[in-house]
């Protein structure tokens, strides 16, 4: 591959036309090259020599007119000299119009370059026409400058052609053109639209730092060999619409003013964009990168668009910045996708995207949404970590291999997230949404206690978090509903508004750590004209829900805390028939109850057990009414015997009772006094004794003693352990006696018990 010069040559040294002055009134002279056997150039030459000389000429001949000033008629005189009737074109040997002026339009369409050709630094003041064109040999047109329109539509080099330096100061046309060696338009200056649709570049291809400031197409452009943009400048639109790119590519350092489309452009080799700055929207829709595709650096400050794209080497995105929206639905990297200390200000979508290879997100940074739902993982083994001020969707998403995600986020929805082997998810700060997620293998999702860090340091929480948020170990999840629990490990998360109405297997499921539930309202409430507190308990959202809808509370406005002094309102607030009642209800504390005690948290489960019998209690449709007189009584007594305060409450209220009524009616004033008599038979003596029944004498200040009331004190503690005093009670003090054995002993096992299921392990 022949290297294309890199400068424009120096001002030649050949013989200067004789003539005083050239047309436009240069001082110095004209600096045409004289006419072989003549002192003049051919603009200058007389009448009759200028024409013995075209007539002259032959198809094919060579031609030498560096730095001649040529008007429209004195070239069209030219080009009919050097016509060639069989083939109808005009045949140019080797040419070489270095230094030329054209002052009119410079018209050589159709013509024949079979030799070398150059016009290096030649000025087009007027229109120039190549179309159709066929150069042979090398050419080269480094440093000219095109004033006005300028078209080489059709136009063919077979060999190298260069344009370097060239400034094109209106619209230039290149469609159609093909290339046969490598082309070079380095530093060219295009001011004007430039188009090169449906062109064909056999060779390499030279843009580095050319500059564009108007519209530019490469639609439909192919490119056989290596291409380099690098470094150039596009002030307007960029159109590569379908464009080929068979070699290797570069727009390294390129500059896009302008929005830049590359929709449906091909990539058969490499291709670097690192450090290119896209300053309008980037469409890469459909484009298909065959090769390793690097945009290292890129700065992407309006929308940018990869839909479609497929990617077959690696992609590096690392670093990069994108301002606008971004989206890569629908995205194929077969290779390894980079994304690491990448930013992206504005909306980014993964949508349908599939991942073969890894994706290294490690320190990205997400201002608004990153949205993956329904993308395929299939070869990530580690998803961050990232850090992401708005929502993270893996809505329907799947992930085939063991994976770990590390995530600092707002909220991280898994709505029908498919989990088809093991994954960890460790977060900070989010709200995680787990409904109708499918697990077909243990999912954890834990809480990190410490700040993730990447090569380049620790994330930026500030991103998400501020100074009265709660702590980086508030995780909440906010729905299981629908999801297969069996193999859901939940450690050190916030549980309070989260729904389990609809899920499966919630007795397997696995909860770690300090799991946090919602507890009931705080302080006193009047019911009826009494004063009441909610015992303190773990309890589920959707109590919450089913409470505040009958109490009739009012939903807090969107966005607005509830007060913890009210149950929480839920989501279908104002409509009953989406909020689960207490038969449904129950049946969730049933089965957490389970996995408490599988767990062997029997505190936990004592809370749990407490909520499945209230909602029992309240059921009304799935409760028989006996059942449910009984459940109120057990509450009363020792809060469905959980509640030890209760039940020794309550016992001592009854011991007090007991010795009350003992004082008043059931010990008789004195103890009797034994009588026995006895008959004398001979040798043989009967003796008999009998008791006086205990009387009860006197009014109430004699019965309300020191003394009376240590015995019924006693008489009340044996009945406590079940046991008989052996004092002598009137009849209704034994009456009293015998209830206080049989209902004193129970609440003393219901405080037992109550104790026993708070420190039982």
């Amino acid at each position: 591959m022949t290297t294309p010069p890199s400068s424009v040559p120096p001002a030649p040294s050949w013989p200067h036309c004789g003539h005083g002055a050239d047309p436009a009134g240069d001082p110095v002279g004209c600096r045409g090259i004289h006419v072989p056997g003549h002192t003049f150039c051919l603009a200058h030459l007389a009448d009759a020599d200028r024409t013995t000389y075209l007539t002259g000429l032959t198809p094919g001949a060579e031609i030498d007119c560096r730095c001649t000033p040529f008007t429209t008629p004195l070239l069209n005189a030219l080009r009919s000299a050097l016509h060639d009737a069989a083939t109808g074109n005009d045949h140019f040997g080797r040419a070489r119009f270095d230094g030329a002026q054209f002052s009119g339009g410079a018209a050589f369409v159709g013509v024949q370059f079979s030799g070398r050709t150059s016009f290096n630094g030649a000025q087009f003041s007027g229109g120039a026409a190549f179309d159709g064109v066929q150069f042979s040999g090398r050419t080269s047109f480094n440093g000219a400058q095109f004033s006005d329109r300028t078209s080489f539509r059709g136009a063919q080099f077979s060999s190298d052609a260069t344009f370097d330096a060239v400034r094109f100061t209106s619209e230039a046309r290149f469609s159609r053109v093909e290339f046969s060696s490598s082309a070079a338009f380095e530093h060219a200056e295009f001011s004007g639209d430039v188009g090169f649709e449906e062109a064909r570049f056999l060779g390499g291809v030279w843009f580095n730092r050319a500059q564009f400031s108007g519209r530019t197409r490469f639609d439909e452009v192919q490119f056989s060999d290596r291409v380099w943009f690098t470094g150039a400048q596009f002030s307007g639109a960029a159109w590569f619409g379908g464009a080929q790119f068979s070699g290797g590519t570069s727009f390294g350092r390129a500059r896009f003013s302008d929005d830049a489309r590359f929709g449906r452009a091909q990539f058969s080799d490499h291709a670097r964009f690192d450090e290119a700055q896209f300053c309008g929207d980037a469409g890469f829709g459909e484009v298909q990168f065959s090769g390793d595709t690097g945009f290292d650096r890129v700065q992407f400050s309006g929308a940018a668009w990869f839909d479609g794209a497929r990617f077959a080497g690696n992609a590096w995105f690392s670093e990069g910045q994108f301002v606008g929206r971004t989206s890569f639905d629908r995205a194929q990297f077969s290779g390894d996708a980079a994304f690491g200390q990448t930013r992206f200000s504005g909306v980014a979508r993964f949508a349908e995207a599939q991942f073969s290879g890894p994706a290294g997100f490690s320190g990205a940074q997400f201002s608004g949404d990153a949205l993956f739902h329904r993308a395929r993982f299939e070869g990530v083994p580690v998803l961050g970590p990232l850090v992401c001020a708005g929502r993270v969707s893996l809505d329907a998403a799947v992930f085939t291999l063991p994976v770990t995600l590390e995530m600092v986020a707002r909220n991280v929805s898994c709505g029908r997230t498919s989990w088809e082997s093991t994954a960890t998810v460790r977060l900070r700060y989010a709200d995680v949404d787990l409904s109708h997620s499918v697990l077909a293998a243990p999912v954890a999702i834990t809480v990190q206690a410490a700040e993730f860090t990447t090569a380049r340091g620790p994330l930026p929480e500030t991103l998400v978090c501020s100074a009265s948020d709660a702590g980086p170990t508030h995780v909440r999840i906010t729905s299981v509903q629908g999801a297969d629990a069996a193999y859901l490990v939940l450690t050190d998360t916030d549980l309070t508004d989260c729904l389990f109405s609809g899920a499966f297997h919630l007795d397997q499921l696995r909860l770690e750590g300090r799991t946090t539930f919602a507890s009931t309202p705080a302080g006193l409430h009047r019911r009826g004209p009494w004063p009441v507190r909610w015992t303190r308990r773990r309890t589920l959202a959707e109590e919450h829900h089913w409470r505040a809808q009958t109490a009739g509370q009012t939903a807090p406005s969107s966005g607005a805390a509830g007060s913890p002094r009210q149950w929480r309102a839920g989501p279908h607030h104002l409509d009953p028939a989406r909020t689960p009642g207490p038969e449904d209800v129950a049946a969730l504390y049933r089965q957490l109850r389970k996995a408490f005690e599988d767990g062997k948290n029997e505190p936990g489960a004592a809370d749990f057990y407490y909520g499945e019998c209230e909602m029992r209690r309240h059921d009304i449709t799935g409760t028989p009414k006996g059942e449910r007189r009984l459940l109120w009584a057990y509450w009363l007594l020792s809060g469905y015997g959980l509640r030890a305060s209760r039940a020794f409450g309550w016992l001592l209220a009854a011991m007090s009772l007991t010795v009350l009524l003992l004082m008043g009616v059931g010990l008789p004033t004195h103890d009797p006094d034994p009588a026995t008599t006895g008959t004398l038979h001979g040798n043989r003596i009967s003796l008999h004794t009998s008791s006086p029944d205990p009387a009860l004498h006197g009014g109430w200040r004699q019965r309300m003693t020191w003394g009376r009331a240590e015995k019924a004190t006693r008489v009340a503690i044996n009945s406590v352990v079940f046991r008989s005093s052996g004092q002598n009670l009137t009849p209704v003090g034994t009456y009293i006696e015998m209830a206080s054995r049989l209902f004193e002993p129970t609440l003393l096992a219901l405080g037992a018990l109550a104790v026993r299921g708070r420190i039982k392990r």
